[in-house]
Order: structure tokens, then sequence, then C-alpha cells
């Protein structure tokens, strides 16, 4: 991923850390979702705030566990829409 590619990650991963987990960092390949970490409307604040970040809406058939499960899964989401 170049460099540009990972800005919008950085700040999702500020995002995340800052408002959802309460400055607990995370690592590229943490759960997420199933540890319990990010509950329903946590995950409804991310989808928004990754709509902010990358400029283009989330459909709600993406919204699925394998999407935003990690920040990496978060990355390929984010990276897969952007070549499409």
């Amino acid at each position: 991923m170049n460099q540009a590619g990972n800005e919008p990650i950085a700040e999702i991963r500020s995002f995340i850390e800052a408002k959802l987990l309460g400055g607990r960092a995370i690592a590229p390949d943490e759960d997420l979702l199933l540890s319990g970490l990010l509950d329903s409307l946590a995950v409804m604040s991310l989808v928004t705030e990754v709509e902010r970040v990358t400029g283009r809406p989330v459909p709600p058939t993406d919204v699925l566990i394998d999407n935003f499960m990690s920040l990496e899964a978060i990355a390929a989401y984010v990276n897969g829409r952007s070549a499409a």
C-alpha cells in the first residue's frame, strides 16, 4: 500500500482508538467485533467515519463482519472500493 493509501486508514485507526475505544491502541489484525470491543452502535459510527474519510457511501450490503472485523479488513475494504 502506498503512503497516500495509508492516510485514510491512519485516520480511521485514530477514530477507532480515540472515539470508540477511549484511547486504547489496537493491532492491525485485532478482532474488533467478535471480541466485543465494538458494539453495533460503535460499528455504525465506524461506518459513518469510513464514509466521511473516503467520501464514498458504504452500502448496507457491505456492512459485513468480513469488512469491518479488524483494521486490516477495513483497509482491504477501503482500498478495494478505491480501486473499483
